[in-house]
């Protein structure tokens, strides 16, 4: 089962997003592969995004009920190191970064090729995750987008930041399977 599993979704290389959130003077940001878009109404644009549970930025935006989605292309690689490579919890990841403040209050990267602002409209626990549903109440993109993918990421990589992030993803997967253990029970 698990094979077919991962034959199933092998072939598909999911675009890599910086997901940015605020809240209590407090800001975080972090990488998530798990963004999709969720409505078909044009004029109510609505996304999901699945967070770790231990991560500093799903605190905030639990608390702030708000975030903001950026894409990154191939000249953003370093803000994969940047956010995905070590906490938040002691320090600020979009210190040194562009930004402006979304209507929100969530941080905005000014030089990512594309931005959804969101707001929280619902979560769903799932053990090892907070799903969040959200209205997109403010977007651009760059006309000529080209956002970066796990894949074109592995291939790019150094191979000390590629060592790191297997290595980080083994722990989180560990972490993860006990609490989804838990969620089953």
């Amino acid at each position: 089962m698990f094979a077919a599993y991962e034959a199933i979704w092998s072939h598909q290389s999911q675009p890599l997003w910086v997901v940015t959130a605020a809240s209590g003077g407090r800001r975080g940001g972090l990488i998530a592969t798990f963004v999709a878009p969720v409505s078909i109404v044009r004029a109510m644009p609505r996304v999901l995004v699945s967070l770790s549970v231990r991560h500093h930025t799903t605190e905030l935006v639990r608390h702030s009920s708000a975030f903001a989605l950026h894409l990154l292309g191939e000249a953003e690689i370093d803000w994969v190191w940047q956010f995905g490579l070590a906490s938040g919890r002691g320090r600020d990841k979009v210190r040194g970064l562009a930004t402006r403040t979304g209507s929100t209050g969530t941080p905005i990267l000014t030089s990512a090729p594309a931005y959804l602002e969101c707001r929280v409209e619902t979560s769903m626990e799932t053990g090892d995750r907070t799903t969040f549903l959200a209205a997109v109440i403010d977007a651009a993109a760059a006309p000529d987008l080209n956002p970066l993918t796990l894949a074109r990421l592995r291939d790019l990589a150094p191979p000390e930041k590629l060592a790191r992030m297997d290595e980080l993803y083994e722990r989180d997967a560990a972490a993860d399977a006990q609490l989804i253990a838990l969620f089953r029970a």
